[in-house]
């Protein structure tokens, strides 16, 4: 049995407030919570990792403190509306921190511009030789 992981630092909390505040203009205060995670996809085995959650802009998040100083992120609207960011796991809080906010951002746009019609987004990212995938739905 692993031994337990431990909840976010102080020091943590102030770097995902911080950045919070940046991408939405206004205080945002994650609430502490745990989630069972399965580490090992070999093992049907869960953990307890302590979490953080918020939920803005009609979109929640979640970033779960993993063992050995990793976190692991997603977005979802429901239930079954999940996604991630494509990595499996980051060893830097900030980095995860804002690469979700950065996938949630891009398929919000992403999604304003469909039910609008626009396509500048995807015309501008074919004409630089990129396509875009939208983000991994888990």
């Amino acid at each position: 049995m692993p031994a337990s992981i431990s909840d976010f630092t102080e020091t943590d909390l102030q770097v995902v407030l911080a950045l919070l505040q940046e991408r939405y203009g206004k205080p945002v205060s994650p609430e502490s919570a745990d989630s069972e995670l399965r580490l090992d996809p070999a093992s049907e085995a869960l953990t307890f990792c302590p979490t953080l959650y918020w939920h803005e802009r009609g979109a929640h998040f979640v970033v779960c403190k993993l063992p050995l100083g990793h976190y692991r992120c997603q977005f979802f609207y429901t239930d079954a509306d999940h996604y991630g960011t494509g990595r499996e796991s980051y060893d830097d809080l900030r980095d995860c921190v804002l690469t979700v906010l950065r996938v949630q951002a891009d398929h919000e746009r992403q999604s304003a511009s469909v039910s609008s019609g626009t396509t500048t987004t995807i015309q501008t990212l074919e004409a630089n030789g990129e396509e875009y995938q939208g983000p991994l739905v888990i």
